[in-house]
């Protein structure tokens, strides 16, 4: 693995996929500790309003805070050590590791960014993403990312579900790892069938502040999870 080479393209398109990263096995055992958690029904953390403005329907969970040490073994990964180095350089830091639980029929995600590039561009996380279990069109749920967005600044005001000719649709299999730019826009689409897990190692370079995710961008409106709150309604000028 040349990490060098993949923190460039990284760079240069906002987002990295490598599949076949994790072991089944490794992802089996993951996947096993998801689901007990879950369960059938699990229920909405986030308030009407954010469900509704956002078109978001991600169940979290912080597996770590909770004491489960198993999901140790992908943050302590020396060859995703190495490939977080290279891309962010030395002296990067771990935010938290949060998988993302998701139900039938309900919505993904919007489009957004993970934290605000208008406070200042240069600050910013990344979101490794491990993919415990395959992201089919038969269950729905794909991301999709729009190459080098990360470099454009703040998400444009318009339709949270909106399609652009540039857009890019990912369907990670079991063991996959996603990195991606808390800048570049993204959401995810309907879950159809079944349900969608993901798992985020989300990460930052030294000198960012550790509450970089707190105030998220979408098309319609600027919401901070701190006070469960939308600051700013974003409408056409």
């Amino acid at each position: 693995m040349n990490v060098n080479q993949l923190a460039d393209q990284f760079w240069q398109d906002g987002y990295l996929v490598l599949e076949q990263f994790f072991q089944p096995a490794l992802m089996d055992a993951y996947q096993d500790l998801i689901l007990d958690h879950f369960g059938a029904s699990p229920k909405f953390l986030h308030d009407d309003e954010f469900l509704t403005l956002s078109a978001t329907e991600v169940i979290p969970w912080f597996p770590q805070r909770d004491g489960v040490n198993q999901f140790d073994t992908v943050e302590h990964d020396p060859r995703l050590q190495a490939l977080t180095e290279a891309i962010l350089g030395e002296g990067w830091y771990t935010l938290y590791c949060m998988t993302m639980f998701s139900r039938q029929g309900t919505k993904g995600q919007a489009w957004h960014q993970d934290c605000d590039p208008m406070e200042d561009s240069q600050k910013f996380n990344v979101n490794r993403l491990i993919y415990t279990a395959d992201i089919t069109d038969e269950i729905g749920g794909q991301t999709l990312v729009i190459p080098g967005s990360h470099k454009r600044g703040t998400i444009s005001v318009g339709a949270v579900d909106e399609d652009f000719a540039d857009q890019i649709t990912l369907k990670p299999r079991k063991g996959t790892l996603v990195l991606l730019h808390g800048h570049t826009w993204h959401r995810v689409k309907p879950v159809t069938g079944g349900y969608r897990v993901s798992t985020n190692y989300r990460c930052c370079p030294q000198g960012t502040p550790e509450d970089i995710t707190d105030v998220c961008v979408y098309r319609n409106m600027r919401y901070q999870f701190a006070t469960s709150s939308v600051i700013e309604h974003r409408v056409a000028p």
